[in-house]
């Protein structure tokens, strides 16, 4: 490792061998350090050695990938943080330059970046249709996670209008069914219903699968996460199972001549052009010559009746807070006052959701966060931060008549809650033996019992193997507790990879606070779920 680290931004194209550039796999071999979706990283394992640190993640969790790669270039390391396609298209590289600009990177005297280019899924799957890419055309992404729908609508309308090609990205996920239902939609407004559309899924991949059909059909297909759809514009034209986009609407060429009609030096004349910007503002100059000042108001009158063009609005400067809340740790009775201010703070604009944490998350746009949490603390509730982070939940305590362990379960959110982790991190705690809350299936449980504590460690809470945590203390005396949950927290908080779960980490490393690691997984024959499920 050199004392000086370089963060490599790489984009390897389609997924293949034969597609990624010579660039691309200089700097994978050349890092010491591997970031990237764990889909990436598989794609890509014929390039690695056992030498390099791996660490994969999934998805959405873009944001922890790009602070650990510059946490570690900044520590010396070569780092490579990997994007299929290109990593500045819907890739990493903008979000890496967001957090540098976040903490303060300059070029000068920052962590040395390069990104590295890589075929785009648009060119990739163009490529294996034939030519749709040949005009104009625009890539847009149907995933509304971060883009509001409602930019994403103008977005396509104004595509639409303009007779581009149209790449849709993300275009359907198990739980995103609708959007690609509303894009064809307003798609036809504007387009043939036999306009041709093509559909490549895992371009250049084992999985490929290429499909050509139309707009109007397009939707009796399967389309998912990895599929590309790609509509063409009003001249597109399909021959022999291959989608083709003509080089320009008014052709200076004869396809059927050896002997072209204007030679290379008179194609950009004047008079060869008449659809040519400069063509058309001649003519409407002399039109306007020809007209009266009354004729022109007329017109001018005339036109404020006509369709208004799309003006897309500039998304509001208003961030989006989001944050629990809860009416504490055992409490679980939201009062009427406290709904009421809560409908108030949310009102149209936001969002509010239950938990199996037993929290409201509340998602809001606001610029004085800071006004909302004391409004919210004022009437009694708890306000906790969201993400990966540790949430402290507990039981009920029989309605608070098994109260013994209260104390310690307030005690816990005081010193934990809301503290910043590799991973979300849940601590379950029961108030006695029956422990009827599941807190032996969050990552750290812990069950009252008898004036002493059992605590879980590791439990894997979802899934086709989920299983409790193991049992680690068994009649830990109460003064203990809380230096035990600490140890374990600082020791996962501080070793563990970015997005790592608990139980993970502690399969990987065998040893969490000087416990040692059993394996609790149900051992059963089950067929993997792809990536996409």
């Amino acid at each position: 490792m050199s004392l000086k680290g370089k963060l490599y931004i790489v984009g390897f194209g389609p997924g293949d061998a034969n597609h990624i550039t010579y660039r691309a796999v200089e700097a994978i071999k050349a890092s010491d350090t591997i970031i990237g979706y764990k889909t990436y990283v598989e794609l890509i394992k014929d390039l690695l050695d056992s030498k390099q640190q791996i660490i994969s993640t999934g998805m959405t969790e873009e944001v922890s990938r790009a602070q650990a790669a510059i946490k570690l270039a900044e520590a010396g390391h070569h780092v490579s943080v990997i994007s299929s396609g290109d990593s500045g298209v819907y890739g990493m590289a903008g979000l890496i330059y967001e957090v540098l600009i976040e903490q303060g990177w300059n070029k000068e005297t920052g962590v040395e970046i390069e990104v590295i280019p890589g075929i785009s899924a648009v060119h990739s799957c163009g490529s294996l249709l034939g030519a749709p890419i040949m005009h104009d055309s625009c890539t847009i992404s149907l995933s509304d996670h971060l883009t509001p729908w409602s930019i994403i609508e103008k977005r396509l309308e104004a595509a639409a209008a303009a007779d581009f090609v149209i790449a849709l990205y993300n275009p359907k996920s198990g739980r995103r069914t609708k959007q690609i239902v509303e894009a064809r939609r307003i798609l036809l407004k504007y387009r043939s219903p036999n306009t041709p559309v093509g559909l490549v899924k895992s371009a250049y991949r084992e999985r490929q699968n290429i499909v050509i059909t139309t707009l109007e059909k397009m939707l009796d297909y399967e389309i998912g996460m990895l599929t590309t759809v790609i509509i063409g514009n009003s001249s597109t034209f399909v021959y022999d199972d291959l989608m083709i986009t003509p080089r320009g609407y008014k052709r200076k060429y004869t396809l059927d001549s050896e002997i072209q009609p204007l030679k290379p030096h008179e194609r950009l004349k004047k008079e060869a052009e008449p659809w040519s910007l400069e063509n058309l503002e001649s003519k409407e100059s002399e039109l306007f010559k020809q007209k009266t000042p009354f004729q022109l108001a007329c017109e001018a009158i005339a036109m404020l009746d006509q369709k208004q063009h799309f003006v897309v609005e500039q998304p509001s400067n208003m961030s989006i807070f989001e944050f629990a809340v809860s009416p504490g740790v055992a409490n679980k009775r939201f009062t009427p006052e406290q709904f009421q201010l809560l409908a108030e703070i949310v009102g149209n604009e936001g969002r509010m959701d239950y938990s199996r944490d037993h929290q409201l998350l509340i998602s809001i746009p606001t610029n004085n966060p800071n006004k909302i949490v004391e409004q919210i603390s004022n009437v009694g509730l708890l306000v906790m931060p969201v993400g990966n982070v540790v949430t402290v939940k507990a039981c009920d305590f029989c309605d608070g008549e098994k109260a013994d362990s209260i104390p310690y379960a307030e005690e816990l959110q005081r010193r934990f809650g809301g503290k910043a982790m590799p991973k979300e991190l849940k601590i379950g705690i029961n108030g006695c033996g029956m422990a009827c809350y599941n807190a032996v299936m969050e990552d750290i449980g812990i069950v009252y019992r008898k004036g002493k504590f059992d605590v879980f460690l590791g439990a894997k809470p979802v899934g086709r193997t989920a299983h409790p945590g193991q049992l680690i203390e068994e009649g830990l005396e109460a003064d203990q507790l809380v230096d035990l949950i600490e140890k374990i927290i600082e020791e996962y908080k501080e070793h563990a990879h970015p997005n790592e779960r608990l139980f993970k980490y502690f399969k990987r490393k065998k040893v969490l606070a000087g416990y040692e690691y059993q394996d609790n997984e149900p051992k059963l024959n089950l067929q993997p779920i792809p990536c996409v499920d």
